[in-house]
Formats: C-alpha cells, structure tokens, sequence
C-alpha cells in the first residue's frame, strides 16, 4: 500500500524489517548492539546483521541509516558500538568529523560542545540503558504569555489563570533572513502585542524549533541563514535577552515537545509523539511517565525513504529524510508532481496556502495530503521502533484544512493495515495553528 503519485516511496520500516527477516533466516546472523551516551544517559538498541563477509555493503548501507536514525532521536556524543569488525570499522570512518555523516557529527558537537566519539564494546561489555526523564509544563497560574516560532509565522498568546485573551500569528519568514534583527525585532514584536493584554507578565514560555540548553539556542534551522558569529553573539541568548526586557520568568522548550505535551494535556494521558508539520518537521515525545526524557527528537533529519532518487534537504545533504516528507516542502513537491502550476514568486508559506485553497475545486490536491499519510503511516511504525507510542498528535500549517483529515485517515488506514493501534490525533483548526503558542505559556513554573 505505497503511494499514488511518489511511486517509487520505499518505506525505511519495510526495509528494516525485511533485513532483519533475511538476516535470521541466513543463518549468517551477527549481533549489532548501539549504544548511545548523552547528558540523559545512555540508550541502547539492539538488532542484527550479517556477520563479516556476508551483504558486507548492506550491512553497511543498514548500520548507517539505522545510527543515523538514533543519533536524531536520542542525540549523543558518544557511541558505543558491538558490531563485526568490518561494519565497526566502516561506521567508525562514517560517523565522524570528516566522514560520510560529519554533518550529524558536526551538529551533535555543536550541541553537546565536546568532540564526538566511537568506542568498540564487546558484547558483555555494551552499557545497558539508562534514561533520566523530566517533567514539563502543565502549569496555568499568573499572566502569562506563549510564544511559538514557526517557520512560516509566528504565534503568540496571553494567557490569565488558564484562559485565553489574546491570540496572534503574523507571517514571517526566519529561514530566508541573516540579518539577527530581523528575529529578534520580529520576537520582541509578537510578545509585546501580547502583553499589552495583560495587567503584568508573570512569565514567558516558548516553542522554538531547534535545540535548546538553559533556555539558549544551541541549533536551529530557523536561524539557518544568520552568520555563525552573529548567531553565537546574539541568537544563542535571544530568547533571554527578550525575557530581561520584560524582567520576568523564561521557558524555552523544542517545539516538537510542546506539540507532544499539548496532546498529553487535552488527552490527559501520556505516551505521546507530537509532530508538527510546518516549514520543517518537529517532534517532541512525553514518555508513560508524563514526562520528557532529554532526547533530541529531530525527526526531520530521520530517515523514512529508501528510494535511490529520494528528494535530497538541502541543508544536511541527506537524503529520503523527514523534513522532505512532513513539512509544506513535501506539498508542494507532490502538488507540482501532478501538475499544479505554482508562482515561483511566492514564499512557500504561501504556496502551501495556494495548494490546500485548491482542495475543492482540484481532486489532484486529495492525492497529495493522501501520499503524506502513506508517508506517515510507515514513518510512525519505524518510530515505534525507538518510542513507546500511544497517540500521535498531529499540528503544523501543512495539516491544516481538509488535508489534514486526509493525512490522518490514511495514516490510520496504514496503521491498521500492520495491526498497530496507535492512535492519531488531529486538534481542530485553531489548536492547529496556535496550540502549541498557548501550551508554550504552561512551561514555565511561576511561585
């Protein structure tokens, strides 16, 4: 049950089922252990692959996209590794600093700030898993006011003891500027629409795509074209700097978290994967704790198509991964695929806004939001390989209007089709858009 138009979509979780079948049945069979170190501990996965001079080239094909993959989950600066001596070896090579994945390298240095390393384990010598979670949100009390960074615009809301008084979204585009005032100006701008809605401003909460350490940006595609020594010097203390204007509380969260923690909050229950498909692919995870786990949960550079021509992402270099299929990108390429004439003028924001006004009058447009289920559907089930998932809750402009309906009734129908009971959850159109805003306003804890 592939798709209509993307004929060629190899689902990365058929691949890997169907190697790990063939390995079993070879006999040929060698243990590949993976063990990851971050400041949340270490997780480990466990699997197999041919042993030494067997599939020697799928092995490692395997092995790559499968370390590749967890290093976007769980994050990591250090990798612990089981494996036959030929695919050690190659993953060694193409897992460091001048290798095959330097940018994954590159960027997990950048976050945890130190050199990224491989270490060969033997089998009794793998370290076992050992996970830290954290609580997040959920707080209501005070003036607050929530703010999420979209790609495409940027949300705000002024929240008082729970309630809603204010809500915003101005249109923005953070990816095309490399100029830091054109972000700080705009952030600065949305927050203090809102607090002019509020007697006093108790606290700030943001939804910021990227990776953040004590409220401090240490990566994000928002800020994509700001220079380095401009994003070092103002954009890591952005949100900070914004907060002391206000002399008030701060909470900065991914906001693929907030997306996961605003489902647990209307769900009121837990073992939630949130992902949010705007100009990018975010994701956040609140594990059957209730709780966050300190993962890195960048899906968009996860791996979901095996296919040779798979659309490359342009800022990793990578190929068939997330952001190409769980974003405004992945509409309008399907959308341009089957003939939709587009304004090369236009931002993609407002492509997407063209493609889905199109719904009604295009039976071509029910086809695209219906191959992004496809893509969906197979994508979650290789997620559930790594996280224990009951819902999935689905935000983000690109899923919004009729299309979303589509995406979430053929992820369901391919759910279904593998005997897998997750459950998708698609808010109405306003908790689309600015859910994760007012969510954003419960992060921080106010006395």
């Amino acid at each position: 049950m592939y798709c209509g138009i993307d004929k060629n979509f190899h689902p990365i979780y058929e691949y890997f089922n169907d190697f790990q079948t063939r390995v079993k049945k070879s006999g040929y069979g060698a243990p590949f252990l993976i063990g990851l170190e971050s400041p949340s501990g270490i997780y480990r996965f466990d699997c197999a692959v041919f042993r030494d001079g067997v599939h020697d080239i799928e092995n490692s094909i395997f092995g790559e996209r499968l370390i590749k993959t967890l290093l976007w989950v769980v994050g990591g600066y250090k990798l612990h590794l089981h494996a036959p001596a030929k695919l050690f070896s190659r993953m060694s090579k193409a897992f460091c600093a001048d290798g095959k994945r330097r940018f994954d390298i590159k960027f997990m240095e950048k976050i945890y700030e130190k050199p990224f390393s491989t270490e060969y384990k033997t089998a009794a010598g793998m370290p076992e898993s050992s996970q830290i979670s954290v609580s997040i949100g959920g707080n209501y009390n005070g003036c607050r006011i929530g703010f999420d960074a979209g790609g495409s615009d940027r949300k705000v809301a002024a929240v008082i003891n729970g309630n809603t008084v204010f809500a915003d979204e101005t249109v923005w585009h953070p990816k095309l500027n490399s100029d830091y005032r054109y972000h700080y100006d705009g952030i600065y701008d949305s927050i203090k629409k809102a607090a002019a809605f509020l007697p006093r401003v108790d606290c700030i909460g943001v939804s910021s795509a990227g990776v953040y350490v004590d409220n401090r940006a240490m990566a994000a595609s928002l800020f994509i074209k700001v220079p380095e020594a401009d994003f070092d010097k103002h954009i890591k203390d952005i949100y900070v700097n914004i907060a002391a204007r206000f002399k008030t509380k701060l909470s900065v969260a991914n906001d693929g978290d907030v997306a996961a923690l605003a489902g647990a909050l209307e769900l009121n229950d837990s073992r939630v994967l949130g992902i949010a498909m705007g100009t990018s692919q975010a994701a956040g995870y609140i594990d059957a704790s209730g709780n966050i786990k300190g993962w890195l949960n960048e899906l968009a550079f996860v791996p979901v198509d095996m296919q040779k021509d798979a659309p490359v992402d342009e800022w990793s270099g990578d190929k068939g991964c997330g952001v190409k299929y769980f974003s405004q990108d992945s509409v309008i390429r399907l959308a341009e695929a089957v003939g939709v004439k587009l304004n090369g003028k236009l931002s993609p924001h407002d492509k997407l806004k063209y493609i889905q006004n199109l719904y009604n009058s295009n039976p071509l447009i029910e086809k695209v939001f219906s191959d992004i289920g496809v893509y969906f559907g197979y994508s979650i089930l290789y997620y559930s390989l790594f996280y224990d998932i009951k819902y999935v809750l689905l935000l983000g402009r690109a899923s919004g209007g009729l299309g979303g309906d589509v995406i979430k009734n053929k992820t369901e129908e391919i759910l279904r089709s593998k005997g897998n009971d997750i459950k998708i959850v698609l808010p109405d159109e306003s908790r689309r858009r600015v859910g994760q805003a007012i969510t954003a306003a419960s992060l921080p804890k106010v006395d």
